[in-house]
């Protein structure tokens, strides 16, 4: 009698794929993953193990429309046997997501991974299946070493190689052929036509470029060090853009690695950054991922948009520029479809891009994710700043091999040579009394540390040739502003802008003149940055001036403002690496307590009240960002047709992407007031939109107080 053939899939077609041929496939793919960092066996064990749950009767009948099966414990159950748990926790979610591991006493009401093991065992448990081979004898990946927080990352990164093999070998049988990947070009290629780009710039034609070629220089030459972790410390017009990618370029073909991922705090950072490389690269090679640009690739679309879609489920591009939100989120994830592309991370050089702005909540689990990167999956770490944070001492404790090297050594020099402007202090200044400074000047910047400050301060100001910059106005509109900003700076006509925060990092304007309210040490030495930043004035009468305010600022810079003053009092230059080094070790100790509020490493090396590897809790729980506010749609003539569909059901990821460009956060309590006042439309999913139009003003954006006068704004 001739053996049952078990099958995998059935495509639309009528085609059909048996067990053994998926198992097969897949295993071929995630070994070849796996063996990015040294798995290669254990990759393929995966594969051969992942769907044994689909030999039985029951999954055959859902294959023909019958009930849903759970298929993927067998295989699971199959590992625990030998003892691989490892193995067990990657098979058992690779569609539903890691589960929480739990521990050996769990019983078999747990929802851990070792309850839902244990009611495997029961008779009814699971379909009754039969396995197409022999269970694969593998062992747990050797060099690791025995922590937890070590072996979550390994387990993850098992996982993503896992469920991505599964998903190509899937999709590759469906389509009958593998569908549109081009991986772009080859990392010599990239390197070869960055040449090119910078091949005018020598030999440099002023100061300023003379130093920034240096800087490019010393990035080609340390590119062809070994793999590890390095720091790219330059001050603020240093062109550290494309000298960090001459590192990264030189460094991924001197140590074979595979690609090149940017990891950038602001999308505004990360649109300006991803149009450089896409100048210098091509299209092709550079993936632009963030939540501003989720890409839909509907049938007909062209090769570049089907392209641009499927490497963002799995990065597996030349380049990769995206938030560090979405980075340290997806390694903190359990969910299959934020995990996919994380194998890909390894064997990578990856570039922190002011590297400063790691949030000080989360810096104990985003220093450890980058020590075992750099230790276990065989990449490189760059932090790339005007003002390094010295993590060292955090880094000791994740990865104790692992030391910083300077790209560019002689920082000290650097800084002085790359010093553009005087920084004065001038005590507290009322509204009233900034604003009449500001109003004596032709050309001025200042920044202040609340969105309400800026609104206020800028309504003292002559309306002509006055800007308001804040997050209440939507980007679209901050980038039209931006543009007519630059335009009059370049004009020599009256130019005074009154921004928060958001301009300091990567925004390219410069002023003769910048106010910049305290803060921490590193926000005010980027203020300078924006003052002289192309050299064309003297130091001398280019002025930096800090002042304390009379508006309070936010509870959370408290520590900044406490360790920036403390470096200020030790220090009689506070540009130099000394007092940065200063201020931050001053804030590190001052913050201490708080490096991890979700205790999400002590969750991975302790566990949770017994429950050790806690994958589903601790994914749950971590947010990099806090953040407590709701997006409001605001609607303009441009968007009308978006807005239309968006109150009429329609859901795309094509249509939120693009009113993401004009969409403005605000806090709970105000977008409940401005809902109850009817201001602001509620759709279904929580979806908003502005009502009252009349509400966003077209130089201050959107307003503090409904028309009613209920409205609360923080």
């Amino acid at each position: 009698m001739e053996e049952q053939k078990y099958l995998a899939h059935i495509s639309p077609d009528g085609r059909k794929q048996t067990v053994e041929e998926h198992l097969e496939g897949t295993a071929a793919l995630c070994g070849k993953f796996a063996s990015a960092f040294g798995c290669r066996e254990q990759g393929e064990a995966l594969g051969l193990m992942h769907d044994v749950g689909k030999c039985s009767e029951e999954f055959q009948q859902r294959l023909l429309g019958g009930k849903i099966v759970d298929h993927a414990t067998a295989g699971a159950l199959e590992c625990a046997k030998l003892d691989l748990l490892w193995a067990a926790c990657c098979i058992i979610g690779h569609h539903g997501g890691l589960p929480d591991v739990g521990n050996p006493m769990d019983g078999n009401d747990s929802p851990t991974m070792i309850g839902r093991l244990r009611r495997a065992c029961q008779n009814g448990g699971i379909p009754k299946y039969s396995l197409p081979f022999a269970p694969c004898k593998t062992t747990p990946p050797k060099g690791y070493e025995k922590d937890g927080i070590t072996d979550s990352f390994l387990i993850r990164m098992l996982y993503s190689c896992l469920v991505d093999a599964d998903y190509l070998d899937t999709e590759a049988f469906m389509l009958e052929a593998p569908s549109v990947r081009s991986k772009g070009e080859s990392m010599t290629v990239l390197c070869d036509k960055l040449s090119e780009f910078i091949k005018p710039w020598f030999p440099p034609n002023n100061e300023l470029n003379h130093l920034r070629c240096s800087v490019l220089k010393n990035c080609i030459r340390k590119g062809e060090s070994n793999r590890g972790l390095y720091t790219l410390t330059v001050p603020t017009g240093g062109g550290k853009t494309i000298a960090s990618l001459a590192f990264a370029l030189n460094h991924a073909v001197k140590n074979g690695l595979d690609r090149i991922i940017y990891v950038i705090p602001y999308t505004s950072i990360i649109e300006q950054t991803a149009e450089v490389f896409r100048n210098v690269l091509g299209e092709n090679n550079v993936l632009e991922h963030h939540s501003g640009s989720v890409i839909d690739a509907p049938e007909g679309a062209s090769v570049q948009t089907q392209f641009n879609a499927l490497a963002a489920e799995n990065w597996d591009a030349p380049v990769i520029v995206t938030t560090a939100v979405r980075f340290f989120e997806s390694l903190y994830s359990n969910r299959s479809s934020a995990c996919r592309k994380l194998h890909n991370i390894a064997n990578s050089v990856i570039i922190f891009d002011e590297a400063q702005l790691l949030p000080s909540a989360h810096l104990r689990p985003c220093v450890a994710a980058m020590s075992k990167l750099a230790a276990n999956f065989r990449s490189t770490l760059v932090l790339c700043t005007a003002t390094q944070p010295v993590l060292a001492p955090l880094f000791s404790q994740y990865a104790p091999k692992l030391s910083a090297e300077e790209i560019c050594p002689d920082t000290k020099e650097l800084y002085r040579a790359l010093k553009r402007c005087v920084i004065d202090f001038a005590g507290k200044l009322s509204n009233e009394m900034l604003a009449s400074r500001l109003e004596d000047a032709e050309q001025v910047l200042c920044i202040v540390n609340s969105r309400k400050a800026a609104q206020d301060i800028y309504r003292m100001l002559p309306s002509e040739g006055s800007f308001h910059l804040s997050t209440l106005l939507y980007p679209e509109h901050r980038r039209e502003l931006l543009v007519e900003i630059r335009k009059r700076l370049s004009e020599g006509l009256p130019c005074r802008v009154v921004s928060t925060s958001l301009i300091e990092a990567g925004v390219d304007v410069d002023f003769p003149l910048v106010y910049r309210e305290m803060s921490g040490l590193d926000s005010i030495l980027q203020a300078a940055g924006r003052c002289n930043r192309e050299g064309k004035r003297s130091v001398e009468t280019s002025r930096t001036i800090v002042f304390e305010s009379e508006n309070p600022s936010p509870a959370m810079l408290g520590v900044n403002i406490g360790a920036a003053k403390e470096a200020i009092a030790l220090n009689a230059d506070v540009t130099t690496p000394e007092a940065i080094e200063c201020y931050f070790r001053s804030f590190l100790d001052l913050s201490d307590k708080q490096h991890d509020v979700f205790d999400i490493v002590g969750a991975f090396e302790n566990g949770i009240q017994g429950c050790m590897l806690p994958f589903k809790t601790a994914a749950e729980s971590f947010r990099f960002i806090n953040d407590a506010s709701k997006t409001v749609y605001i609607p303009t003539k441009s968007n009308a047709a978006d807005i239309a569909a968006l109150k009429n059901g329609v859901r795309t990821k094509a249509l939120f992407r693009r009113l993401g460009r004009f969409g403005v956060g605000i806090y709970e309590k105000h977008f409940n007031e401005l809902i109850a006042c009817g201001d602001i439309v509620l759709l279904e999913d929580e979806v908003a939109v502005l009502e009252n139009t009349s509400l966003y003003d077209k130089n201050t954006g959107l307003s503090p107080e409904s028309d009613k006068g209920k409205a609360l704004f923080y």
